[in-house]
């Protein structure tokens, strides 16, 4: 089956958005074992967006449409769709007793624009959308089905998984069922994941197992997708799978599928009854916000401090502690844990290399974190530019305290760190 991407809008035609949209579809659908031909993109235009309606139909075996969904007069899909399959648009008035219903449990009106997302072409079959206003649908055109999502990633992300994909295998003859199992590692890089997970789809009785990794430093993502008939089928082949995986990358996996680091560090702290406070300098607060962004994060992190100068860092958390220098760190620990009343408190002070502006630059990182029982300091130097020891800092003091909260060694070597 060939199938084409067709993404609208203005926004992503001009640059102005990245389309990050096409990317995932494109993974998801290769990893489901179809084949994408061709991806094409149209601005906000009635004429262009029917004549690549047209021109997807003569060659795709299946369109896969994203945006032009939405409420506004620029949103031409639904529009445009009927145009070219040659039916009336037509109310689903169910959708539209949806519609009414989100916006009453909000206490909003509907505005009357919205009903426009409730027009379908005429037997265009239904597509769900479970957490938006902008539902889908499926119609032929000129022969061809085209499948219709909205631009709002996390909607059609889900309806791609539960509703498109499985049509998309259904009418293609593959195996109607696909699941993908992702493991998110830090401090291996992608040669050597692939090398440590040589031969494990060998490993899926029956096959249907296909391995990928997506690097975005820090973080490495391991992506394993499974078809199969059932979802019987798909526990037999995974299970294994996951568990080598898990025995093969060991402690470099910091999170699962819909985790993240900093959740993962979140629910350890949760378990353990703690809290925390955290100290940095060079990374401008970036681990305060990662933990903050996570729902319930209020009840645990008790403080936090950000300076450049690591003079002034220490003396905000109440100590005379002088440079940068790991006593420097476990002074500004101690003295921070008592302040703060938090059980742990991770303290991350990072220097760089002289020629900050070279991409070859490195950065001397020294994380302190301090608990009831003790303390502890990782010393690593971190090869890369200004933004790539940032960015790894940042990265490096998360897993460092995940680590420890978990029992696992915090001192194992990663692949970023200079010799």
């Amino acid at each position: 089956m060939r199938v084409e991407i067709l993404c609208t809008g203005d926004e992503i035609l001009t640059g102005k958005t990245i389309n990050t949209n096409h990317s995932h579809i494109a993974q998801r659908l290769g990893e489901a074992g179809l084949e994408v031909c061709w991806g094409t993109t149209v601005g906000d235009d009635r004429a262009a967006l029917l004549a690549a309606f047209r021109l997807a139909a003569a060659r795709a075996d299946a369109v896969v449409v994203n945006g032009g969904l939405g409420p506004t007069v620029d949103d031409l899909s639904q529009e445009v769709a009927a145009e070219a399959a040659g039916v009336p648009l037509v109310l689903h008035e169910p959708w539209l007793v949806r519609m009414e219903a989100f916006y009453a449990r909000r206490n909003r009106p509907m505005p009357l624009n919205n009903r426009k997302q409730a027009m379908l072409p005429e037997g265009a079959e239904f597509i769900d959308n479970p957490i938006g206003t902008a539902c889908g649908f499926a119609v032929a055109i000129e022969g061809t089905r085209f499948y219709f999502t909205p631009g709002v990633p996390r909607e059609m992300r889900r309806m791609l998984d539960e509703q498109v994909l499985p049509r998309l295998l259904a009418s293609s003859g593959l195996q109607g069922v696909t699941r993908l199992k992702r493991f998110h590692s830090f401090g291996i890089g992608e040669s050597r994941a692939d090398e440590m997970l040589a031969g494990i789809e060998a490993m899926a009785p029956g096959g249907g197992v296909k391995l990928g990794f997506q690097a975005h430093y820090p973080q490495l993502e391991t992506k394993v997708a499974v078809r199969g008939a059932d979802q019987d089928e798909l526990d037999r082949k995974l299970a294994p799978i996951e568990a080598e995986i898990r025995r093969r990358l060991g402690n470099f996996v910091v999170a699962e599928d819909g985790q993240t680091l900093e959740s993962v560090v979140l629910d350890a702290l949760r378990a353990r009854g703690g809290s925390l406070a955290a100290a940095e300098t060079f990374t401008g607060g970036a681990i305060a916000a990662r933990l903050l962004q996570v729902e319930g994060s209020e009840e645990l992190f008790r403080r936090g401090l950000v300076s450049r100068n690591p003079g002034q860092l220490a003396a905000a958390a109440g100590t005379t502690a002088g440079e940068f220098s790991p006593p420097m760190a476990r002074a500004v620990c101690l003295a921070l844990q008592a302040q703060s009343g938090a059980t742990h408190a991770i303290a991350v002070v990072v220097t760089m290399d002289a020629g900050t502006d070279r991409t070859d630059a490195g950065g001397a990182i020294t994380i302190g974190l301090a608990e009831p029982e003790g303390i502890i300091v990782r010393e690593a130097r971190l090869v890369g530019g200004r933004e790539w020891v940032r960015l790894g800092a940042v990265e490096m003091g998360l897993d460092c305290l995940r680590r420890h909260l978990l029992g696992l060694p915090t001192d194992e070597r990663l692949d970023f760190e200079r010799r």
